[in-house]
């Protein structure tokens, strides 16, 4: 094989690729119908010539028949008056009409023929231009859908899923750091707050013990953690009479 007919495969083979790849679906459609509309405009153009020639050729066949006719009477009448060569004249303009009749028959035959293969060829590509144009129809509503599927899945493609799904499960993480902070100082809070009653209850358990040792101290019964404060003036008032009593009592012995 030689450089030249390889080289001119290779440029044909990418000529084609490139045709391919350039070729819309919808628009190929759409110029195959006006290729094929085309078309039958053109074959009715044709089928209304073979029927005009038809119609000349069957007037002429008709003209012509009826003057074979026509002197075929005349020559009836001139032999039936006994003329005889004027008789022969006229069969003779019979015959060359008849020929010319009978030529015209022949070709108003063919003609008559080729006028019913184009109506018929006329009827199929008219059939065929009106399912074109349906499956036209059909097919460029499949393509447009075709581009639609392959676009959204590029689209889904192009998407990093992992990164947005990355990004909520920082998030959750988050959040739940937040929740763990919120329930951790909610708790260092109550925490707090029980701190300061155990203060107030070990405070007050201080003072009832002070309390108790003064009553030791004055003779008051220790198991007495509480008095009146009637009581505790009372007391008072005791303890004060008797060291005024024993006060007194040293002074006289002195």
């Amino acid at each position: 094989m030689g450089l030249f007919d390889r080289l001119s495969r290779v440029v044909r083979a990418n000529m084609n690729d490139l045709v391919s790849k350039a070729e819309d679906p919808e628009k190929v459609l759409e110029q195959a119908v006006v290729d094929m509309q085309e078309d039958l405009v053109q074959l009715r153009q044709a089928v209304a010539r073979a029927i005009a020639s038809q119609k000349r050729t069957e007037q002429q066949y008709n003209k012509n028949q009826q003057e074979a006719n026509t002197w075929q009477q005349r020559a009836q009448l001139a032999l039936s008056k006994g003329d005889e060569s004027l008789a022969r004249e006229a069969l003779m303009r019979k015959k060359s009409f008849s020929d010319t009749a009978g030529t015209l028959k022949v070709q108003l035959d063919q003609q008559t023929a080729n006028v019913d293969t184009l109506k018929r060829n006329l009827i199929a590509l008219e059939s065929k231009i009106s399912e074109a144009k349906t499956k036209k129809d059909m097919l460029k509503a499949r393509a447009n859908a075709a581009k639609a599927q392959k676009q959204l899945q590029e689209s889904i493609g192009s998407i990093d899923t992992s990164s947005a799904m990355s990004a909520f499960e920082r998030m959750e993480d988050k959040v739940m750091q937040l929740e763990a902070q919120s329930q951790s100082v909610a708790e260092l809070e109550g925490v707090g707050l029980e701190q300061q009653f155990a203060a107030l209850e070990s405070s007050s358990g201080i003072e009832d013990e002070l309390a108790a040792m003064k009553a030791s101290l004055s003779g008051s019964a220790p198991d007495q953690q509480s008095l009146p404060a009637a009581e505790t003036n009372t007391a008072k008032s005791e303890i004060d009479d008797e060291l005024e009593q024993l006060r007194s009592q040293l002074k006289k012995d002195n």
